[in-house]
């Protein structure tokens, strides 16, 4: 049983990776993380993944397993002056020598361009070692000078069963219906699971499905950023848009916007939407949708919900056409399904005489409509303009 005043996540939280629940891909005999830990290899990554998945807590056993100081902050709240002071910091009385310095830096997509160019050099030289723990995918949201100084690591949703166990690992008792439904709610997040559980335990003595249901309606469970409504709306958003209901679309934006979600995010959704949806039938729309997400870094909240709202609008009218999306995908299922098929001599590269002597580019300039695909796809159609409607 917990103790009275020590979070119920607290408790339960794993101290090494034998007690570590998922992300076998990462943690398992041979697998990245514990070949490092094993070889007591130190370097910086990132944990990209959904809420709950153990960001946190893999970085926690990476650091203490390597027995390196770990500094905890998150980049909602902290500043340069937080990292000034970490890499200042002197060790403990005590400490036989020197020991490495680990920053977990949570929700690290909203440390912006020149707090993360801060960091770079104490990464660089290895003064500092960075793990990064986010939502949003590091390709946007961290710089590229530091992003090519770690690893990305891509942590997946937690199963059914991997939460079943979490849930014996609390010791508090469930019958299996209760379970289920504390499953389904939770949406592959341990963090939600946990305190909805503990929030439980606290207010009534039996758990099951009506007292867990009171649960959540005494927690009043709002929009959570990184939670099950988070998906929801944005799904919700984009389907709006697609169906070309401009009223829809602007009142999942309102909710969004109302409940704090990120307007970057918002707005680089909906520059894919431009290209995904929209396509051929209006290539200007990608010009807006980029205008509006310069726009949103400039301006920023609350004024830049304008721009979002224009670019809603503009985006739900536009005619909508899949087919240059469609194409890539069936390119791409014939890239993975035949690998690197032979590219026509005609089309290669020609720098040497040896190659032109070879054939390479050879005859191009008399190419009409030939196909220019390799032998294996002659003839093959991945991009079929959509016809046009009748007027």
């Amino acid at each position: 049983m917990m103790r009275a005043m020590e979070p119920l996540a607290h408790t339960i939280r794993p101290k090494n990776l034998d007690e570590f629940i998922g992300q076998e891909h990462l943690v398992g005999i041979g697998k990245p993380i514990r070949a490092a830990i094993e070889k007591r290899h130190l370097f910086s990554f990132a944990l990209w993944g959904p809420p709950g998945c153990g960001k946190t807590t893999l970085a926690k056993i990476y650091a203490s397993s390597l027995d390196a100081e770990l500094f905890e902050l998150s980049a909602v709240s902290a500043s340069k002056e937080d990292i000034r002071k970490i890499i200042k910091a002197k060790s403990p009385p005590g400490q036989a020598g020197k020991k490495p310095k680990v920053i977990f830096l949570d929700e690290i997509h909203r440390f912006n361009k020149a707090q993360q160019d801060f960091l770079l050099p104490s990464v660089e030289s290895g003064e500092l070692t960075l793990i990064g723990a986010t939502t949003e995918n590091p390709s946007f949201e961290i710089i590229a000078p530091l992003l090519s100084r770690m690893r990305v690591f891509v942590l997946n949703e937690l199963s059914k069963e991997e939460l079943k166990t979490i849930i014996t690992r609390t010791g508090l008792s469930l019958d299996k219906k209760a379970t289920e439904w504390l499953i389904d709610i939770s949406n592959g997040d341990a963090r939600q699971l946990i305190g909805i559980l503990e929030q439980a335990h606290k207010l009534y003595k039996d758990i099951n499905v009506e007292t867990l249901t009171e649960t959540i309606q005494n927690r009043f469970l709002r929009y959570d950023k990184h939670g099950e409504e988070h998906y929801n709306t944005i799904s919700a958003f984009i389907k709006s848009m697609r169906a070309s209901d401009a009223d829809a679309a602007l009142y999942y934006l309102a909710r969004m916007v109302e409940s704090g979600e990120d307007p970057k995010f918002i707005a680089r959704r909906m520059v894919i939407f431009a290209s995904e949806d929209v396509g051929m039938s209006q290539p200007t729309a990608l010009v807006i949708a980029n205008d509006v997400f310069r726009a949103v870094e400039t301006i920023g909240l609350p004024e830049c919900a304008i721009n979002l709202a224009h670019g809603v609008v503009y985006l739900c009218l536009a005619p909508k056409d899949r087919t240059a999306y469609d194409g890539l995908m069936s390119a791409m299922d014939d890239v993975k399904k035949h690998g690197n098929l032979p590219i026509p001599l005609t089309i290669r590269n020609a720098p040497t005489k040896l190659m032109k002597n070879l054939g390479y580019g050879k005859g191009y300039e008399k190419y009409g409509k030939e196909s220019l695909l390799p032998e294996r796809l002659k003839g093959k159609k991945y991009f079929i303009p959509k016809k046009k409607t009748p007027q």
